[in-house]
């Protein structure tokens, strides 16, 4: 990926390594020791902070609108493949399991372990050094382990992941048309508009 996208920032000698079909809104912002594999989506407003230890996202993950991500020393954060970090939600040092759910909200702090195919409901907290077993369903503030997924609650997850995968796409095939062309995308403005 070009380094010159603005969401991009140096820190202590380390660039982001983001791979060529990541989305990238250009309103995020990713900060030093991150990698970031194939397929992944970054939405709007997101900040993945990694100043301190090493942040990985996997493939197909999907980090949405307004979350942040931090590793802080002694702490790196590993979101597998499939993830889906919904809006607004915290990983503070932690390690997110493949194919699982981060509802709306929550926070999940450091060296807690989300095993994979887990759901952790909006607005849950998930305190520093808890591990949540696979294939769980947690809510709450703390966050306890109401029962076990059920398989259709996994297809829900991959639907979701599906439909943002595709979404991305076309937003980049946007962002990429508008910079062939070299069109600007306004900030803090608004153009004229004909009715």
């Amino acid at each position: 990926m070009n380094n010159a996208f603005p969401f991009v920032t140096r820190f202590d000698g380390k660039i982001p390594s983001i791979h060529d079909t990541v989305y990238v809104d250009i309103s995020a912002r990713i900060i030093g020791n991150v990698v970031i594999y194939e397929g992944a989506s970054i939405w709007p407003m997101t900040v993945i902070r990694a100043d301190a230890s090493k942040i990985i996202i996997g493939r197909r993950a999907v980090i949405s609108d307004f979350a942040f991500i931090e590793s802080p020393e002694e702490y790196p954060v590993k979101i597998e493949d499939e993830v889906l970090i919904s809006h607004g939600a915290t990983i503070h040092g932690a390690h997110i399991g493949s194919r699982s759910l981060v509802g709306i909200g929550a926070i999940i702090l450091d060296g807690a372990v989300i095993s994979p195919g887990s759901i952790i409901g909006a607005g849950s907290f998930i305190a520093a050094g808890a591990f949540i077993p696979p294939n769980s369903l947690v809510m709450g503030a703390p966050g306890r382990v109401i029962r076990e997924i059920k398989p259709g609650e996994h297809d829900n997850i991959q639907r979701q992941i599906e439909l943002l995968y595709e979404k991305s796409r076309k937003y980049m095939e946007n962002r990429d048309l508008q910079m062939a062309r070299g069109q600007t995308i306004l900030i803090g403005g608004a153009q004229d508009e004909k009715h």
